[in-house]
């Protein structure tokens, strides 16, 4: 089972995370708040960042100019997100109801075709909330079996699904797959290299803590990591969680994917993502 989940570049294009000694970096286009789309994505690549994540690809008109942007800019899509609709409930098409696999199957086609517009392999999927009356173990083989369901289709488009966990402690009250130990679970009941656990750093530290020793333990399970300071929801320095320490856990894993910054900035300056870039660079020793 570690063999099947092992990091893999094969299976990633070749980073330059080793040349230039950091992680590779992406942000969230939550960040850009209301600084244009243009703008914040000519800030991002002239601050160095690789990707950015979780556009809306259901609005035409913002998916057009992030879709131009990105190519003129030389940026990558990072993440597109799947089951969001309308949010991270999603109703009607959730992982945990047997009743919503079609329509999680339906907007799993969907993402994939404009994913592959914008030259993106990473497809974050959400597992709903937890419906009342009905066992966790029961939930848990359902969203098992709806992820086994996606496989061909991932397998087919050359993409992997990340399974994001969120805290339900005080963001997303009710919301399924909150713990780093369930996720573990279910991706190595899936079986496949095709789906793995997008591990948000924020939501674990406000779940579980104990964010470096979850990392080690998960992460031949993990394809992608997400992260903001608790409390606030903030960028690194505004919190509690040494992001120094966090990132070279994860560097000195030889990870090979992305990490994004997924947060409220507390200015419009990205100032904060210079700060962050320098706190995901480390010299060879």
């Amino acid at each position: 089972m570690q063999e099947l989940f092992r990091q893999d570049e094969t299976t990633i294009a070749p980073s330059l995370e080793r040349r230039h000694h950091r992680l590779r970096l992406s942000v969230a286009a939550r960040n850009f708040g209301n600084t244009p789309i243009r703008e914040s994505l000519e800030r991002i690549a002239e601050i160095g960042f690789d990707t950015c994540d979780n556009f809306d690809w259901r609005n035409p008109a913002e998916f057009a100019e992030y879709r131009t942007g990105l190519s003129d800019l030389g940026l990558g899509a990072g993440v597109l997100v799947v089951n969001k609709k309308p949010d991270v409930n999603a109703p009607g098409c959730s992982l945990v109801a047997p009743e919503d696999h079609a329509g999680f199957l339906h907007e799993l086609h969907l993402c994939v075709d404009a994913a592959h517009q914008v030259n993106c392999d990473r497809l974050e999927v959400l597992t709903g909330n937890a419906i009342t009356g009905l066992s966790r173990s029961v939930q848990m083989d359902n969203c098992v079996t709806a992820l086994e369901r996606a496989v061909p289709v991932l397998e087919a488009n050359g993409m992997v699904a990340v399974v994001e966990l969120l805290n339900s402690n005080v963001d997303h009250p009710g919301y399924f797959l909150n713990r780093v130990e369930e996720g573990v679970e279910m991706i190595s009941r899936v079986g496949s290299p095709n789906v793995k656990l997008l591990f948000d750093i924020y939501h674990v530290q406000v779940m579980q803590g104990n964010i470096i020793e979850r990392i080690r333990d998960s992460f031949s399970y993990v394809g992608q990591y997400h992260f903001a300071d608790v409390p606030g929801r903030h960028e690194p320095g505004t919190g509690e969680i040494n992001f120094r320490n966090v990132f070279r856990a994860i560097y000195d894993l030889q990870y090979t994917g992305f990490i994004t910054a997924e947060y409220h900035p507390t200015d419009s300056t990205f100032r904060d993502l210079e700060n962050v870039k320098a706190l995901a660079t480390f010299s060879e020793e």
